[in-house]
């Protein structure tokens, strides 16, 4: 498991978030996440579904980490005060999406990750 030092900057907050989508490790996502988290998923379109507190967060993440052929990568990171913005590009075993994450940083941990897609 990660711990996070509350004052890390909100990238590398992020950034530690990132290594454990790309290692599909779901518990470690969630221990960097707060407890009352949102994530706004991609899908249903046209406004996906949201999802609050880490037992919906896991639910809701549970195919993507357990599909060990997808993978994120990073295309741009910033930040600004507490909220980071990233794009990024997901990729499967036939294809790919381009899509954007915004999240807001409290406690050194993940408190909302809202996400969209282009399409």
């Amino acid at each position: 498991m990660t711990r996070l030092d509350r004052t890390l900057d909100p990238i590398e907050v992020v950034a530690t978030f990132g290594r454990a989508w790309a290692d599909h490790d779901i518990d470690a996502a969630l221990e960097l996440v707060t407890e009352d988290c949102v994530f706004d998923n991609t899908s249903p379109a046209p406004d996906g579904t949201r999802s609050v507190g880490r037992t919906e967060i896991r639910i809701a993440w549970l195919a993507l980490f357990n599909d060990e052929t997808t993978r994120f990568e990073e295309e741009e990171t910033f930040s600004v005060d507490d909220r980071v913005v990233q794009r990024w590009r997901y990729t499967w075993s036939d294809g790919h999406v381009r899509g954007v994450d915004v999240y807001r940083i409290r406690d050194g941990k993940v408190s909302e990750k809202l996400s969209y897609v282009k399409g």
